[in-house]
């Protein structure tokens, strides 16, 4: 896997945290998931698009 995927894996991850720390502090923020949700998408088509031949 190139490294500028690895680098939005550990952003995705981190951005989970972040969000669901939020979310347990002070209460869920539509914004935040959908934010989240974009990103994680975005992760997973450059894995997909880089792990076909």
């Amino acid at each position: 896997m190139p490294d500028s995927t690895k680098t939005m894996g550990v952003f995705t991850i981190g951005g989970l945290v972040a969000v669901t720390a939020y979310t347990v502090a002070l209460g869920s923020n539509g914004w935040l998931w959908f934010g989240w949700v974009v990103v994680g998408m975005l992760t997973l088509a450059m894995v997909l698009s880089r792990s076909t031949p």
